[in-house]
């Protein structure tokens, strides 16, 4: 998978940009808060995902315009598509002429691996942002993830609903049962997925520490599960699920919240048996980091048989040489975007490069 072409209009300080990327390396360098890092959250945008730095769709619309409008000509599963984001308070896409009911519909049909400073936070912060990476991870995957991650949400929001009421209307306590079988289920069915993708995460960020690190240390992880079940086999998991549910049940009550479940999970991530989050370096928290990305990418070719786009937004900089030359190496064969203040920092022959000021190409 790779964009062929790619124009952006009216999103964030960026006028019109228009550029036929290489199929391989690019070089987006400037200043900062000149548009580097807009245009590759432009991209980002097209595999159905939202924003990775705004919640609001309407932020991403350019000061005193109505609208942004971004397009891809890309080439994916044997044959040239084109996708359209036209973005004002929410997003409308097309792909290959054709409107979509929702932008996440795009989800499956273009793939794209971002990494930025601000996924430290993998390492660095709770488990939210833990959680959001295997979530977002595991949507560009199974589109019926997202739809069973969204249906599995909105029922622990109409449970926790419940439990504020109980106070004041009793009679409601008997419908938790309802409530707790479907969350069991919807439950269970997101935490056999998370479980499942974690033991191939391990496995290959495994290997790609390993490398980063020249073979000095380890890297491990593994799904912390609060209710304490370590399963792969759904109707397990659902069963216990339901059970841990109702034992809590008068705990739930009193804190007007539920207490167990995927909502609560997290990523115990480890190097040489140490928590990284705890006890490592700032470098090697971006390691870890960085081989958490990238086995997203290598999860994604393997189970889809297409290449993501990579997007490298102003972290290559901060490596040193070997680390840089075994990600670029690592990268070999894909369609990498890279952004950076100095492209003579990077040891680079071939690609493209182009120069962004004031949100233009010059």
């Amino acid at each position: 998978m790779f964009i062929n072409s790619l124009s952006i209009s009216d999103f964030r300080n960026i006028d019109y940009i228009q550029i036929s990327p290489s199929k391989s390396v690019n070089i987006i360098f400037g200043e900062n808060a000149q548009g580097k890092t807009n245009l590759i959250e432009s991209i980002w945008l097209f595999t159905g995902c939202k924003s990775f730095r705004s919640k609001r769709d309407s932020e991403l619309v350019r000061f005193q315009k109505e609208y942004a409008k971004n397009e891809i000509n890309y080439f994916s599963y044997g044959r040239d598509q084109t996708a359209r984001l036209i973005i004002d308070r929410t997003r409308h896409a097309k792909k290959n002429g054709a409107e979509m009911k929702s932008p996440s519909q795009l989800i499956g049909e273009f793939y794209a691996v971002i990494f930025s400073p601000s996924h430290l936070c993998l390492i660095q912060e709770g488990p939210v942002n833990r959680r959001k990476f295997l979530d977002t991870a595991l949507c560009q995957l199974r589109p019926f993830y997202a739809k069973g991650l969204a249906r599995y949400m909105h029922t622990l929001e109409q449970r926790n609903a419940l439990l504020k009421d109980i106070q004041f209307h009793s009679e409601l306590y008997d419908t938790l049962d309802i409530w707790d079988e479907k969350l069991a289920s919807y439950g269970a069915a997101v935490v056999c997925d998370r479980i499942k993708y974690v033991k191939l995460l391990s496995e290959n960020a495994g290997q790609i520490y390993n490398g980063l690190s020249s073979g000095r240390e380890a890297l491990s992880i593994e799904y912390v599960n609060n209710i304490g079940l370590y399963s792969e086999d759904f109707n397990e998991i659902q069963a216990f699920l339901l059970k841990r549910l109702r034992e809590t049940r008068r705990e739930d009550i009193y804190n007007k919240i539920t207490g167990v479940g995927p909502q609560r999970d997290d990523l115990d991530i480890k190097i040489n048996g140490i928590s990284a989050r705890k006890f490592g370096s700032q470098g090697q928290q971006r390691s870890c980091a960085l081989a958490l990305k990238l086995s997203e990418a290598n999860i994604i070719k393997e189970k889809t048989g297409e290449e993501p786009v990579i997007l490298l937004d102003d972290v290559m900089s901060e490596l040193d040489l070997n680390r840089q030359d075994y990600i670029l190496n690592h990268l070999d064969g894909r369609q990498v975007f890279i952004t950076c203040c100095d492209p003579t920092v990077l040891n680079l022959s071939g690609g493209k490069t182009f120069h962004i000021e004031k949100g233009c190409l010059i």
